[in-house]
């Protein structure tokens, strides 16, 4: 029953992906624009949702060889449905976030666990020399600017950090715990860091491109 229970609710998960890419134009746009554009074998990929999409990381970190691969409003399901044309690329790194919308759509913990299992799990066996770098998701502030799908589940980023935390090591990827340098004794996104409660400002891509330089390097 249990089993069952998983199944449809990473169904429904998929709908909602497939429902997304179809509905809203700007993610098909980027979705398909991906599509086409080639991965190399030196490239470092930031693979991710709005936060990832909000950043010229290639500028932040000096790197030509950095490609984002980031859409707003992007699931876990979302990541794998697009995922293929990066493990063709067979890139050098890969650096995955994401989590925050799943939240928004009322998918567990364990369920967004699951699904970053699954991705990460195609990517080791499409692509084996891709170096894996899973981020912890951020805090969220709804004192800034109430995101009403996310009131009162704070404490899912928390449960979600730590299944997240557990699949990176038994899949034997990096984890990169991103989540202490942003939340405030609160539990909230430092306010300082955001204008709207859940995207960084510059100030925060800052902190976020000091965590991973030393695994760009």
């Amino acid at each position: 029953m249990k089993k069952l229970l998983l199944w449809t609710v990473m169904a429904l998960v998929g709908i909602t992906a497939m429902a997304q890419a179809n509905q809203d134009p700007y993610y098909a746009r980027r979705a398909t624009l991906f599509d086409e554009l080639p991965i190399g074998k030196k490239d470092i990929v930031m693979l991710g949702n709005s936060l990832t999409d909000g950043c010229e990381f290639n500028e932040l970190l000096n790197n030509k060889h950095i490609k984002n691969r980031g859409i707003v409003g992007d699931i876990v399901q979302g990541l794998i449905d697009r995922v293929d044309p990066i493990i063709k690329g067979q890139p050098k790194k890969l650096f995955i976030l994401s989590g925050v919308n799943d939240i928004s759509h009322d998918v567990s913990a364990d369920s967004i666990a699951r699904a970053m299992e699954k991705l990460i799990v195609m990517v080791k066996q499409g692509s084996p020399r891709t170096k894996i770098y899973l981020q912890s998701l951020l805090p969220f502030n709804n004192d800034v600017h109430e995101w009403k799908l996310l009131k009162g589940r704070d404490h899912v980023v928390v449960e979600a950090n730590v299944l997240l935390e557990q699949v990176a090591r038994r899949q034997g990827v990096t984890w990169i715990n991103l989540y202490p340098l942003f939340v405030d004794d609160q539990g909230r996104l430092r306010e300082d860091l955001t204008n709207d409660g859940l995207h960084l400002m510059g100030k925060g891509y800052l902190i976020w491109r000091d965590a991973i330089k030393p695994y760009i390097k």
